[in-house]
């Protein structure tokens, strides 16, 4: 057995790798020192505050003042008298007014059409005969009763005859009822030989027509249709809350009319009308009476005299033009009128005082299309803002934004 021989030399480590070790070493150390020393002495960033700056806002200013309230409503116009042109006699037309037209305009006055009024002249010729008969024969028992009454007298005094034949009374009865049936009868001539003869005492505008001259018409027969052209009326449904706002029911038949021409409300009347905006003036001459079923709402009539009679340059209101309608009512005192974008919560406003916000509660007594109206116990003016905020709280700060600022808001 082969015994293991061992070498008398020493195993020796590799000194390179002991002196990498102890670099390694150092430079940690080193590092480590001045990550030290940097964090020690390294200068703090200045603290800067931010300026926050209060949101800009839109504001209108408004003040108290006497606001006249005007009611707005909607209608359309159609004509206060409409006329159907019917005969009351018959006969052949002899004359037509060359205006007897749709669209023509007859004055008041003027003959429309005429019948021919022979047959009728006859029957006048015949009444007044009768009538003439009638009355001799009643001046003829009157003085046979004068005869009579004087033998009467002679033969008996003052007494009277137990018999009113005695005295011819009844005939003389009868005779002044006969003269004054012929006068009736005479009277009926002459009406129905007016009536050959159309006319109206107002001025009208034809919208149809169906006669012709040598045309036999007969009574009741419709020959043409026509309208008034002295006054337009105009149906305006309200609801009734806004009927407060002006008198609408101090027209009664006990109001004298001197008081009622008065006391109407003003109205005007506006409509596109022509290729540009026309108006009106009018008056509220009095309502239906009575309250729609479906709707609950209440129709007031407006008035336009004189719809024709227009400047130059102007259109008439013809039948059918569909108008807004401005009703002049009352004057609310000490009021302010606020547009509707400035009301939030159905009653609030945010009012800049000194650059803080101020929010107020309005006593809210009427709304439109485009304002809210509130009493106001202070006669300062408000600058009330417009602008959307998502929060708000009493004394928040705000800008006024200076080149949107507006004033008093124009009511109408």
């Amino acid at each position: 057995m082969k015994s293991k021989k061992t070498t008398g030399l020493k195993q020796v480590r590799n000194p390179y790798g002991f002196i990498q070790f102890i670099l390694t070493i150092f430079i940690i150390i080193i590092g480590i020192a001045g990550a030290v020393i940097f964090i020690k002495y390294k200068k703090q960033p200045e603290q800067v505050e931010q300026n926050i700056q209060p949101p800009l806002v839109k504001v209108h200013k408004i003040s108290v003042s006497d606001i006249p309230i005007v009611v707005h409503g909607y209608g359309t116009s159609q004509p206060k008298a409409q006329i159907d042109i019917i005969p009351e006699v018959a006969g052949k037309v002899i004359y037509v007014h060359p205006e007897l037209k749709v669209g023509g305009f007859i004055k008041a006055g003027d003959i429309i059409l005429k019948i021919d009024p022979r047959d009728y002249e006859l029957a006048l010729r015949q009444a007044q005969s009768a009538v003439e008969n009638a009355k001799e024969q009643l001046e003829r028992e009157q003085a046979e009763a004068l005869v009579a009454k004087k033998e009467w007298t002679q033969m008996h005094g003052n007494t009277r005859p137990d018999s009113a034949l005695v005295l011819r009374e009844p005939q003389i009865k009868k005779a002044q009822s006969a003269l004054s049936s012929a006068q009736a009868q005479l009277a009926t001539a002459q009406l129905r030989l007016d009536r050959t003869t159309i006319s109206l005492e107002f001025d009208i505008l034809v919208t149809s027509e169906n006669v012709d001259i040598q045309q036999y018409v007969v009574n009741g027969q419709s020959l043409a249709k026509v309208y008034g052209t002295k006054a337009m009326e105009i149906v305006v449904p309200l609801e009734d809350q806004e009927l407060a706002w002006f008198n609408a029911f101090e027209y009664s038949q006990q109001t004298s009319e001197n008081q009622k021409l008065t006391e109407l409300p003003e109205v005007t009347v506006k409509a596109n009308f022509a290729g540009t905006e026309q108006t009106w003036k009018g008056k509220v001459v009095r309502t239906t009476g009575q309250v729609d079923k479906t709707s609950r709402m209440v129709s007031i009539i407006v008035e336009v005299e004189n719809p024709f009679e227009v400047p130059e340059g102007k259109a008439p209101l013809l039948p059918g033009i569909f108008a807004e309608v401005l009703i002049h009512g009352k004057t609310l005192k000490n009021a302010l009128a606020i547009p509707r974008e400035a009301v939030h919560e159905g009653n609030q406003i945010w009012v800049v005082n000194s650059g803080e916000i101020n929010i107020k509660t309005l006593d809210i007594v009427r709304k439109d299309r485009q304002y809210v109206y509130a009493i106001s116990e202070t006669g300062s003016q408000l600058d009330v803002i417009t602008s959307s905020l998502d929060a708000v709280t009493n004394g928040m700060k705000v800008r006024i934004d200076n080149s949107t600022e507006t004033k008093q808001p124009e009511v109408n």
